[in-house]
């Protein structure tokens, strides 16, 4: 649910900005020079509080007002670099490497600047938990980065860039903007409390002390989803490889079919002669029936800007051969009931799928060792990658039609042989 509120409020944010994006590509800006630019409005966040310290006075906080308006002009640049990547359609893999990469000198440059600030002041306990956000702020982000490298999805958490630059930024304008109205110096006493327990300067410290607190723990929230992650992806490893190499499960996958498919004496079954698809890069496999030739493609759902599309990585359509080799999608019926999938995103680049109709076979959508996105599925005793799957059909209804056998057909990784099998759902 949070993940498709941030999508949504990320989306309605884009509308507002994509003129400007135009502009900028329009002026012959690179994704890697707003990049740029938005580290340099980093550093200018930190002559601002280095002047606050050498010039200005400890009540003077307007200085903490001026550097978080530039915190959130700066950060607006963290979000144009990747639009204008994607709309440039200029993206690359180094120019994701140097966005992250400057993304962190930028936090780290800006910490350096409000620790700079608050020690310089005298605020030496805020200025510890100003360290320790910071601590917290590298952590989030390394989490990510070293469980992505795993292959494992690692985006939750409260305290991601973007929450973490609006905190700074909101709280460092209104620090600077209410102390116009009741000074830099106010202080609010309880009567019986030897100390203050406010003062104007706690605006802007005191949402440090919450961020300092929030990243570590969004950062542990990180390590623990990837450890379920992993856990569950060494799991299905298991499971691959004991299927792969003890002799008596094989014994049993091979068998087991067999004799479920065992026919009364003289039955024979003859699967129709159907074409096969081809000029399609991009097709995962394809579904054959019983009683006419049209065929279902399952095709790799890749989007504009190149990427796979993670909410609904396989585009599933008809080749109707006879109707002139049309392609049609599916109708809503087709789609929720009949030949649709239900996806489940297990880790980064890897996607376990089942059949709306027959959720009792799992499929895994996974990189090979080629780089290459192909589905995999268990076919006797080995994990193969998966080409076709064959339904025979004799009578029944539309809701109930009678499967005689469903066939899968792929390959071997290992050997690269073709192997099928046949079973009765």
């Amino acid at each position: 649910m949070k993940k498709r509120f941030r999508d949504k409020l990320q989306q309605a944010i884009y509308v507002v900005i994509n003129p400007f994006v135009k502009g900028l590509i329009k002026m012959g800006l690179t994704p890697n020079a707003v990049t740029l630019i938005g580290f340099l409005l980093n550093i200018g966040v930190v002559v601002i509080f280095v002047t606050g310290v050498e010039e200005g006075n400890r009540g003077d906080l307007s200085y903490v007002g001026w550097a978080g308006g530039l915190i959130l002009f700066a950060g607006l640049f963290d979000m144009l670099d990747g639009q204008v990547a994607r709309l440039g359609n200029m993206g690359s893999r180094f120019g994701a490497l140097f966005d992250s990469v400057l993304d962190r000198y930028s936090e780290m440059v800006l910490f350096l600047g409000i620790c700079y600030y608050l020690i310089g002041h005298h605020y030496f306990l805020s200025s510890i938990f100003a360290f320790i956000a910071l601590i917290g702020s590298m952590m989030v982000s390394y989490t990510r980065a070293r469980a992505e490298g795993l292959g494992i999805e690692c985006k939750g958490g409260l305290m991601q860039r973007p929450e973490r630059i609006v905190i700074i930024s909101l709280s460092a304008i209104a620090c600077g903007v209410t102390s116009h109205f009741i000074g830099g110096d106010y202080k609010l006493f309880i009567p019986g409390i030897p100390f203050h327990v406010f003062e104007t300067i706690s605006i802007f410290t005191f949402p440090l002390f919450i961020m300092a607190i929030m990243t570590n723990i969004t950062a542990v929230g990180r390590i623990l989803d990837a450890k379920k992650a992993i856990d569950k992806q060494d799991q299905v490893t298991r499971v691959i490889r004991s299927a792969t190499t003890t002799p008596v499960i094989a014994l049993l996958i091979m068998v087991l079919p067999v004799m479920a498919m065992a026919k009364p004496a003289g039955q024979v079954v003859k699967e129709p002669s159907f074409p096969v698809p081809t000029g399609i890069p991009t097709m995962l496999f394809y579904m054959q029936r019983t009683p006419n030739a049209n065929t279902i493609v399952y095709d790799l759902n890749i989007q504009k800007d190149g990427t796979l599309d993670e909410d609904e990585p396989v585009n599933i359509y008809w080749i109707r051969y006879t109707e002139n080799s049309e392609k049609k999608g599916l109708n809503y019926i087709q789609r929720k009931f009949a030949y649709g999938l239900k996806v489940k995103q297990v880790s980064k680049d890897k996607y376990e799928l089942r059949s709306v109709a027959y959720d009792t076979k799992k499929l895994y959508l996974m990189k090979s060792a080629e780089g290459q996105y192909h589905i995999y599925t268990q076919i006797g005793s080995v994990m193969a990658q998966l080409n076709r799957i064959y339904l025979h059909i004799e009578g029944g209804s539309f809701w109930r039609p009678n499967v005689v056998y469903i066939e899968m057909k792929g390959i071997d990784p290992a050997t690269g042989r073709e192997i099928k099998q046949q079973f009765k759902p």
